[in-house]
C-alpha cells in the first residue's frame, strides 16, 4: 500500500523537463518563432510571393497550436507566456493577413480597403483581450469551446479567396471586389461574437483508436505537404460548416448543465 502511494507521488512529481526556467522558456521560443515567420509573410506579400506568404501564416498557426500544448505538457505555463501568445497572435493572424490581402486585392478599394483591414485587426485585438479576461472562469465543459472564432482560424479564413485562387479547385469564378471585403467583415463579426466554436483542446480518444488518430494526423499533414492549397481550402470549408454544428452542440450541453443545476438545487431543498 505504502509502495503504491510512493509510486503515485512520483508520477505527480514527474516532469518531462526538470529545469523550471527551461520549461517556461521553451514554449515561448516556439511562440517567438511563430511570430517571426508570421511577420515575414508581409515581406513575401510585398514581393508578390503570395504562396510563400500563405505557407508562413499556416506555419505560424501550427506553432501557435503547439506552444500552449507543449507548455501544459511540460508544466511550463506562465503569465508572460499567455500575454506573449496573445500579442504574437495579433501580429501573425491580425496584422499579417490584413497586409497580405491589402497588397493582393483590398488596395483596389482605396481608403475603404484600408479601413476594412483596420476593422479586422481591431476585432482580432478585442477578441484576444476578451479571451485573456474570460479564461479560467467558465465551467469545465465550456473549455471545449471558444467564444467566437479564434484568431488563428480567423487569420486563415480571411485568406481563403487568395488560397482558393492558388489552388487547383476552380469550381466557380469569384468576384473578389465584393467577396474579399464581405468575407473580412463576416470574419471580423465572428471574431468578436459570442458564437461558440470548437476549441479541440481536450480530445479524449479510446486507447484502441489511438493508432487510427495518428494515421489520420499523418495523412492530413501529408496532404498538406503535397496538395497544400487544396487541403487548406477544403479545411476552411469544413471549419465554416462546423460553426453552426458547434453552436447546436453548445446549446445542448448548456441546456443539460442548467437542468442538472436545477435538479441539484431541488434535491438540496428537499434535504
Amino acid at each position: 500500500m505504502q509502495k503504491n502511494k510512493i509510486m503515485e507521488q512520483q508520477k505527480k512529481n514527474f516532469k518531462i523537463v526538470s529545469n523550471t526556467k527551461t520549461r517556461i522558456i521553451l514554449p515561448n521560443i516556439l511562440t517567438l518563432v511563430g511570430v517571426c515567420v508570421g511577420l515575414s509573410s508581409i515581406i513575401f506579400a510585398i514581393e508578390a510571393k503570395y504562396g510563400l506568404a500563405i505557407i508562413a501564416i499556416i506555419f505560424a498557426a501550427i506553432m501557435d497550436g503547439l506552444d500552449g500544448r507543449i507548455a501544459r505538457l511540460i508544466k511550463g505555463t506562465s503569465k508572460v507566456g499567455k500575454e506573449l501568445d496573445s500579442l504574437t497572435d495579433v501580429i501573425s493572424f491580425g496584422v499579417a493577413p490584413a497586409f497580405i490581402m491589402y497588397f493582393w486585392k483590398l488596395n483596389e478599394l482605396g481608403r475603404i480597403g484600408w479601413l476594412i483591414c483596420l476593422i479586422y485587426v481591431v476585432c482580432v485585438a478585442l477578441r484576444l483581450a476578451r479571451f485573456n479576461v474570460n479564461s479560467g472562469k467558465e465551467p469545465s465543459w465550456r473549455d471545449n469551446f471558444f467564444e467566437g472564432v479564434p484568431s488563428p482560424a480567423g487569420g486563415v479564413l480571411v485568406l481563403m479567396p487568395l488560397i482558393y485562387s492558388l489552388s487547383d479547385i476552380q469550381i466557380f469564378n469569384v468576384n473578389h471586389s465584393f467577396f474579399v471585403p464581405a468575407l473580412f467583415v463576416l470574419v471580423s463579426i465572428l471574431l468578436i461574437s459570442k458564437v461558440p466554436t470548437y476549441a479541440l483542446k481536450k480530445i479524449s480518444v479510446p486507447r484502441n483508436m489511438t493508432i487510427f488518430l495518428l494515421l489520420a494526423v499523418v495523412l492530413y499533414f501529408g496532404l498538406l505537404l503535397i496538395y497544400t492549397f487544396n487541403t487548406i481550402v477544403i479545411s476552411g470549408l469544413i471549419y465554416f460548416i462546423m460553426i453552426p454544428t458547434s453552436l447546436i452542440h453548445y446549446n445542448k450541453l448548456s441546456k443539460n448543465f442548467k437542468e442538472q443545476n436545477i435538479s441539484n438545487e431541488e434535491h438540496e431543498d428537499i434535504l
